[in-house]
């Protein structure tokens, strides 16, 4: 082209773009001055400005894909961070993995370690602090407010060693011999009740005592011992039946008479010299 007598030749304008087929590296394209109407078959598009014609090739913007991961990072999360799996569980002891029974240091151990695994994720963080929190409440209210615990009291006294010593000395023997002794000494109860007698149920007693010999005799198969053992069940039954008649038991309106105490009396020794003679080993 000549411009005031001066000749020269076209110089290309470059103008760059980002390519997205080349990972974003910028791409040239150039302008030129092109004379007539711009054409738009080869899949460019065409600006003319002034006498000036720019080619600029059709590019599909991309979307944004580091939202999600920006604003998980405004939330103290990461890419990779590890979800608590019992995030969902009502139960806090659950939750944290420990038991009821489980001390205040057990419960923090727990919970710094939960911390430490599961510390890129806030959700799972949230809800193991609102496990731990809500077991301290409680255990503090329990320390307030403390219960009794039968269960837990049964258990403690069968695991005392007095009554570990009381029941090894007991056993259970066949049935047949718990139904004969059973039978001997509820004969025994029914002839004290419906017979009492102005001296009490002295003969009724001495039969109970000739019974526990028995029994223990046929069970063990030694008469020293049968004898010791019998002996010291009779002492030890009449004396508890007198205790609990004196200072547990309240009188009973059903047996009525001057020896109602004796036969009440007689009725307990009775129930502990069958237990002596069916079980004691």
């Amino acid at each position: 082209m000549s411009v005031s007598g001066l000749t020269s030749t076209p110089s290309p304008c470059c103008l760059r773009l980002p390519d997205r087929n080349q990972g974003g590296v910028c791409r040239q394209v150039s302008a030129i001055p092109v004379a007539g109407k711009p054409k738009g078959k080869n899949g460019l598009l065409h600006v003319e400005r002034s006498g000036w014609t720019v080619s600029i090739p059709k590019w599909k913007t991309q979307k944004p894909h580091l939202i999600k991961c920006a604003m998980d990072a405004s939330y103290g999360e990461s890419a990779g961070s590890a979800i608590f799996p019992r995030i969902n569980v009502r139960d806090p002891y659950k939750r944290l993995g420990i038991s009821r029974e489980a001390s205040e240091d057990e419960i923090q151990a727990a919970r710094n370690f939960l911390i430490s695994k599961y510390g890129g994720h806030k959700p799972s963080v949230d809800a193991i602090e609102a496990a731990h929190d809500k077991i301290i409440m409680q255990k503090f209210y329990e320390r307030k407010n403390p219960k009794i615990d039968i269960k837990k009291k049964v258990r403690e006294v069968k695991q005392s060693r007095v009554v570990q010593a009381i029941t090894s000395r007991f056993q259970t023997p066949a049935t047949k011999f718990i139904v004969k002794t059973s039978i001997a000494f509820i004969v025994l109860g029914v002839l004290t009740v419906l017979f009492p007698t102005e001296d009490g149920p002295t003969l009724q007693v001495a039969i109970s005592l000739i019974a526990t010999f028995y029994f223990i005799h046929d069970r063990l198969k030694s008469k020293i011992r049968a004898l010791l053992y019998g002996a010291g069940a009779f002492i030890f039954s009449w004396l508890v039946g007198t205790f609990l008649m004196v200072s547990v038991i309240p009188p009973i309106p059903i047996l009525k008479g001057p020896r109602s105490f004796e036969t009440l009396t007689s009725l307990i020794t009775y129930v502990l010299l069958w237990v002596c003679s069916t079980y004691l080993k």
